[in-house]
């Protein structure tokens, strides 16, 4: 079965998850940065849906090349969450562009148990199968990844490498990129699981823009319910098919 993690950063986005009972959410909020950790808020209300909620914490926009102190709130919040109903929790660290192991190590202790997802930042390495061997050993769950290209969908081949490299030892999930019209290609590498943000744009109330990259016209992106089951329809159909 391909698991269908569904990425969400509000309160519209956990309903749609939890009305269409895909398998997992990952919890972030300002997706248009790649992912920040979400509120306390947020947290508690995806917990309180029912679907597995697997908080990504991230304390700033940017690389992945964390300070002494950055590594601290990062545990921090893995053990915050955790404490408020994550059931996992979704994570990257890198040091001189490898592995950050002593923040993923520690990590994966805060977490006690809950499966430990490393993102995208796995995509900046030079030596993929080098890092996924090493996240394996550290004991991460699965991996979030494009292959190491901008869509998932242009790296099939490399995804199908992965998945076989893994076997059992730790997962594939692909992310990226992924929609309606490609899902299937992406599913039949065999990877674990797909990773989609189903975004739609939102025409808000024009006013005064907040933030550097913010714009004037108010608006801002959330799940489209439709892409999203289009989604999980393609997905469940290719299982049924087998």
């Amino acid at each position: 079965m391909t698991t269908f993690e569904l990425a969400v950063q509000d309160a519209a986005g956990i309903r749609v998850a939890a009305e269409l009972g895909v398998d997992r959410i990952e919890l972030c909020s300002a997706l248009s940065l790649g992912g920040l950790t979400p509120s306390a808020g947020l947290i508690a209300a995806a917990a309180a849906s029912g679907i597995p909620t697997h908080v990504l914490v991230r304390p700033r926009a940017g690389d992945f090349e964390y300070d002494d102190a950055e590594r601290a709130i990062i545990v921090e919040d893995v053990l915050w969450a955790r404490a408020h109903g994550a059931t996992g929790v979704v994570v990257g660290g890198l040091r001189h562009g490898r592995i950050d192991d002593a923040l993923i190590s520690r990590i994966v202790v805060a977490a006690d148990g809950a499966p430990v997802t490393f993102h995208r930042a796995f995509d900046n390495l030079a030596d993929l199968d080098a890092g996924l061997d090493r996240l394996a050993d550290l004991g991460v769950t699965r991996v979030l990844t494009s292959g190491g290209e901008a869509r998932a969908v242009d790296a099939l081949a490399v995804l199908r490498r992965l998945v076989s490299r893994a076997g059992r030892d730790i997962e594939i999930m692909a992310g990226s990129g992924v929609r309606s019209d490609n899902v299937a290609r992406i599913a039949a590498t065999g990877v674990h699981a797909v990773h989609a943000s189903a975004k739609r744009a939102v025409t808000g109330t024009p006013g005064v823009a907040l933030g550097s990259a913010a714009t004037d016209g108010g608006g801002y992106e959330t799940v489209d319910a439709d892409e999203a089951r289009r989604v999980l329809g393609i997905l469940r159909s290719n299982e049924e098919a087998r």
